[in-house]
């Protein structure tokens, strides 16, 4: 009896597949590999530090934001002060 061993591509498992009638025989799950608890409390300080940062990095710019749109709001009364002696010409009245 001749026998197939096939490594699904998806999950890494090992299937055993009989070659006479096409059945499965065996299904070998590959072995996960488990970190150490320092290893994996590492990672998630990681992960903080990398959200702490960007969330930090979004204050700063919302902050930035704010400034920036204040002096746009100044420069647009300005020059609404200087042209308020002009009158409004409609652009579909000029047909």
């Amino acid at each position: 009896m001749e026998k197939y061993r096939v490594t699904c591509p998806c999950c890494d498992a090992v299937l055993t597949i009989d070659a006479a009638t096409g059945a499965l025989l065996g299904h070998e799950e590959k072995k996960k590999v488990h970190g150490s608890f320092e290893d994996l409390q590492g990672e998630l300080n990681k992960q903080k530090e990398l959200r702490e940062n960007k969330f930090a990095q979004e204050m700063s710019s919302m902050k930035d934001r704010e400034r920036l749109l204040d002096e746009k709001f100044k420069e647009a009364m300005k020059r609404a002060d200087l042209d308020s002696d002009i009158p409004y010409k409609n652009p579909l009245d000029l047909d």
